[in-house]
């Protein structure tokens, strides 16, 4: 098995524990979930990645991921905000 095919198995198993987890534990919350499925997408990028060479399928990844740590930086700053308010 390749390396991308091990990445996108763990990455499948990682969003069914997380979903299950929080189906089981009766607190649905779409940020929390987004959040937990960006560090595991996180850390299985930075463990399937190469040491010194990039694949094209890693380029990919990079827009994932700063498009990710965005829509994080947008849910800290609500909620940031809604502390404030408070």
């Amino acid at each position: 098995m390749r390396k991308e095919q091990i990445a996108i198995i763990a990455l499948a198993l990682w969003f069914t524990l997380v979903s299950i987890s929080m189906l089981l534990s009766q607190w649905v919350d779409l940020e929390v979930f987004f959040v937990l499925c960006l560090l595991g997408f996180l850390v299985i990028t930075q463990l399937i990645q190469p040491s010194y060479i990039q694949p094209g399928y890693l380029k990919y990844f990079k827009y994932l991921i700063a498009a990710g740590i965005v829509i994080f930086g947008i849910i800290v700053a609500k909620k940031v905000i809604e502390i404030l308010a408070a």
